[in-house]
């Protein structure tokens, strides 16, 4: 690594800690809103016979799970938008990067702050009071989130590089990843829905994300984390190889 690429890292991961009350803190706060609500309003009138444990504890890497995809995502695209908003893309197109130095710099800098959310989400529930929750896999817990988000992160370049307003942008989250989210198993199980509905469930890429996340934690897997692990690696190497290229051939931030 060049010293050129390590600043451009430093300033993306620089430009979310510096605003943590922006870009850390809501994530946290969300969450715990969702655990009371959810976990203790209303989990104690669910049956538990659908969960190997408590149903708060049962949301946990789901919640965990949607504010990785949300932070890492959000994290890279308004960078690059904001970089071609403010006219200084330029500038970082001219430093002696490679395209796929560039690349890796806007989706390392989501990632870590898609990771960062995800562990701060994890741990808050481990200390809470009256929770059970806890990690069973630690290792396999950090590469499902680091895969997660280094996958949601790149695809957020990409976004960056081809939206033309802000709009654009937030569209992607709110009409596309809320709903893949909310119908990809965060606040159920499987087994609850119909059977069309569990097939179908199976064409949601992010269900299969959340229960390798699940199976990592609390050791419930409903389907292969294997295979959910192979899908989080082949998504995050497909966006990252066209990230590269989009910035290699300067795709819309070219004049």
């Amino acid at each position: 690594m060049n010293i050129e690429f390590l600043t451009f890292l430093r300033r993306e991961v620089y430009r979310f800690m510096v605003l943590y009350k922006q870009t850390i803190v809501p994530a946290l706060l969300s969450s715990l809103l969702y655990i009371i609500v959810f976990g203790e309003t209303l989990g104690n009138k669910i049956p538990k016979e659908y969960f190997a444990t408590s149903y708060m504890s049962f949301i946990v890497p789901g919640l965990a799970m949607m504010s990785v995809i949300t932070q890492a995502y959000q994290n890279s695209a308004s960078s690059i938008m904001q970089a071609k908003y403010l006219r200084f893309i330029e500038d970082i197109l001219i430093a002696p990067l490679s395209g796929l130095q560039v690349s890796l710099g806007y989706i390392i800098g989501g990632s870590m702050r898609g990771l960062i959310c995800g562990l701060s989400i994890l741990i808050m529930c481990i200390i809470m009071p009256n929770t059970d929750f806890k990690v069973d896999n630690w290792l396999l817990t950090l590469l499902y989130l680091l895969t997660v988000s280094w996958t949601f992160s790149a695809f957020g370049v990409i976004i960056g590089v081809i939206a033309k307003s802000w709009d654009e942008i937030g569209s992607f989250s709110n009409f596309i990843f809320m709903p893949m989210t909310f119908l990809g198993g965060v606040f159920y199980s499987l087994e609850m829905l119909p059977g069309w509905a569990q097939k179908v469930s199976l064409f949601n890429p992010i269900y299969w994300m959340i229960n390798g996340l699940r199976y990592a934690t609390l050791s419930i897997e409903e389907i292969s984390y294997i295979t959910s692990l192979l899908i989080c690696i082949g998504f995050s190497t497909i966006f990252t190889i066209i990230a590269s290229y989009l910035f290699k051939k300067g795709y819309k931030i070219k004049s």
